[in-house]
């Protein structure tokens, strides 16, 4: 596998690519503002800027596809955190071309947060987090927990997917969804360097060749250890049984 460099062109034409990104994301959203990443975290519990519930409050997710995209904006937001925790709190020894490659992927996940935000209006507040089971001072700490986070957000829209009703919902989750797959392995490949990590039995069925799909069932409560809130999802899954 080719070795990713952290040469000037790669660099300007990532950035130029997040660009495109923000203003496509933007538009969909249709929400005529301006998307924008504050990483400003400097303690290991996380509390996006904006309103939100008092931690420990429950937040039950709605019904159908809205109650879908809710689900799918917990998981954004907690990704999101995380990843600016990770850019504001480098881990030691932490490369240039690492930070790049963090950085982006925190970018796409601020992106996709800022569209559920819009999608799912007032269902779903601004979120608390604990990050304090993550040492963001080590690197296989930071790169473990991000390998999980993204192994779990990659099931979690696989196995959710098939609930959605609307055509161009389901069209949108499969368009994140692939970008959430690029970010599991490039993360695997910066734990396992020329291995087959990035796509390989424990992430691939062998029979299959698909990527392992979960239920809501299981991804909440492993979200749940990191979110102060409680998240219930008993009515989305009633409806959707």
């Amino acid at each position: 596998m080719e070795k990713v460099t952290n040469r000037p062109d790669t660099v300007s034409s990532a950035a130029a690519s997040r660009r495109s990104f923000i203003r496509v994301a933007g538009a969909a959203a249709v929400t005529g503002g301006l998307l924008t990443a504050c990483s400003t975290a400097d303690e290991t519990s996380v509390q996006p800027t904006g309103s939100a519930r008092a931690a420990g409050d429950v937040v039950n997710l709605p019904t159908g596809d809205v109650g879908i995209l809710s689900f799918a904006y917990v998981l954004e937001q907690l990704e999101a955190a995380f990843y600016e925790m990770v850019v504001a709190k480098p881990y030691m020894g932490m490369t240039a071309n690492q930070k790049q490659i963090l950085t982006d992927i925190g970018g796409h996940e601020i992106i996709h947060r800022e569209f559920f935000r819009v999608a799912v209006g007032n269902f779903v507040p601004n979120l608390t987090f604990d990050f304090s089971g993550i040492d963001f001072n080590d690197k296989g700490s930071v790169l473990q927990a991000a390998a999980d986070f993204e192994l779990v957000g990659v099931g979690a829209y696989n196995g959710a997917g098939k609930y959605l009703k609307s055509a161009d919902y389901l069209t949108l989750a499969g368009k994140i969804v692939s970008v959430e797959t690029r970010h599991h392995s490039i993360i695997r490949e910066l734990q396992y360097p020329r291995l087959d990590a990035f796509a390989g039995p424990t992430i691939v069925t062998s029979d299959t060749g698909l990527h392992k799909a979960y239920e809501p069932t299981y991804v909440l409560p492993i979200a749940q250890k990191f979110i102060k809130e409680t998240i219930s999802a008993s009515a989305l899954l009633a409806s959707v049984s």
